[in-house]
């Protein structure tokens, strides 16, 4: 099946659209984009530069897709943006290739979803099944892991990371690391326990949520010092794979963690 293409739409001749997409009223493909079928961009959507939109995506008016960074150090040079499939991003969303302090490439996965007003920057690397709410935005550098909730109105400082299975409340600043299967809030956001209802939605086991746990009161709660309370958690806890990776996590962190 050819592409359908609204009359209106203004298509680069270089760019490559798939057959099975649907390009709206007023959208803008410029040359370096590649869209894969079963994309479909409702109207006025604008896409450039090294841009590739993976199968089933779909885009929602005004969204600014693979424009260049916001970055004083960007003199021109060729970088990318990669999304992925079955991904939902709607009015008015703004999504940036990458700048040249990182790979070069701004990636996101599979089967998310991106609320009106949400901002992706620069080199930024999410995940899949994510949800970002009504204009939450994430700073150059960020790392969004799978199955993170980030709520609206949110603003992520730039080479921070947010773990998988996490929450991040609205109207909250993240300056520090968020640790896998926390949740946490505030205008210099905090801790506040396990994300015990989002792990029992996704099939953790009772005893994986327990385990998660008390490795949170150790990481939080006795007033220890970091390095001894990871000692304290890999002495006292079985090595599961989520034990194990909350370790691998916090030794790994280069901005702080979220307390």
């Amino acid at each position: 099946m050819k592409p359908r293409i609204h009359p209106s739409a203004i298509i680069d001749p270089r760019a490559k659209i798939d057959k099975g997409t649907d390009i709206g009223p007023f959208c803008i493909i410029k040359e370096g984009v590649r869209i894969k079928k079963g994309a479909k961009l409702h109207s006025n959507v604008i896409v450039e530069g090294h841009t590739e939109i993976g199968e089933n995506c779909t885009i929602y008016p005004f969204s600014s897709i693979g424009f260049p960074p916001q970055d004083l150090k960007y003199n021109g040079e060729e970088t990318k943006l990669i999304i992925g499939d079955n991904n939902t991003i709607r009015e008015y969303a703004t999504i940036h290739r990458a700048s040249v302090g990182g790979d070069g490439i701004t990636s996101i996965g599979d089967n998310n979803f991106m609320m009106a007003y949400v901002h992706i920057a620069h080199d930024c690397k999410i995940g899949n099944n994510i949800i970002m709410a009504n204009a939450a935005t994430l700073a150059g550098h960020v790392s969004v892991e799978d199955y993170t909730v980030i709520g609206g109105l949110v603003a992520v400082h730039q080479f921070t990371r947010i773990g998988r299975h996490s929450m991040v409340g609205g109207f909250s600043g993240i300056a520090q690391d968020i640790p896998p299967y926390m949740v946490a809030s505030g205008p210099r956001a905090k801790l506040y326990g396990l994300n015990s209802i989002g792990l029992k939605r996704h099939g953790f086991s009772a005893s994986t949520i327990n385990n998660l746990k008390k490795a949170y009161k150790i990481l939080f709660r006795e007033k220890r010092a970091l390095k001894e309370a990871l000692k304290k958690i890999q002495d006292s806890l079985p090595a599961t794979d989520e034990i194990t990776y909350l370790i691998q996590f916090i030794k790994k962190n280069r901005r702080g963690i979220c307390r």
